[in-house]
């Protein structure tokens, strides 16, 4: 799997992004496709950076992808605090845009975004595995 680490700094994420941007094009993916997959990986990236590594500096996220016969699997590690992901409450998305919060849709947007999304706990890291199939 090609691999790329970054500095977790949030000034990093449009390079995480291009990274991966290119790699969706590279797996096939449509337009809708490959900016759900951007958005995903924007949105899991912010999370590691302001979540698990609470805005420090000096902390890395892996980038890996593989490209699959249907689309394409990406994983990022980082080695912050980890969190429960099914205790993260779903977000109330009802009504209109104004009402909506403009925090904690992170992991509510990579599901909806992303076909598969399982996370791994690890002594050696934590590892966000999503999956986008070509449709």
């Amino acid at each position: 799997m090609p691999t790329k680490v970054f500095n977790a700094r949030l000034e990093n994420l449009a390079k995480i992004s291009d990274y991966i941007l290119q790699a969706a094009h590279k797996a096939g993916l449509d337009a809708s496709a490959v900016y759900a997959v951007q958005l995903a990986v924007d949105e899991a990236a912010t999370n590691i950076i302001e979540h698990a590594y609470h805005l420090r500096g000096g902390e890395k996220i892996t980038c890996s992808y593989e490209i699959l016969s249907d689309g394409i699997k990406i994983e990022l590690i980082d080695y912050g605090d980890s969190f429960e992901p099914d205790e993260v409450p779903t977000p109330h998305v009802a009504g209109s845009i104004e009402e909506v919060r403009p925090r904690g849709l992170g992991l509510f947007f990579m599901r909806k975004m992303m076909d598969e999304v399982t996370f791994e706990f690890k002594p050696e890291g934590n590892v966000l595995t999503m999956i986008k199939r070509k449709k």
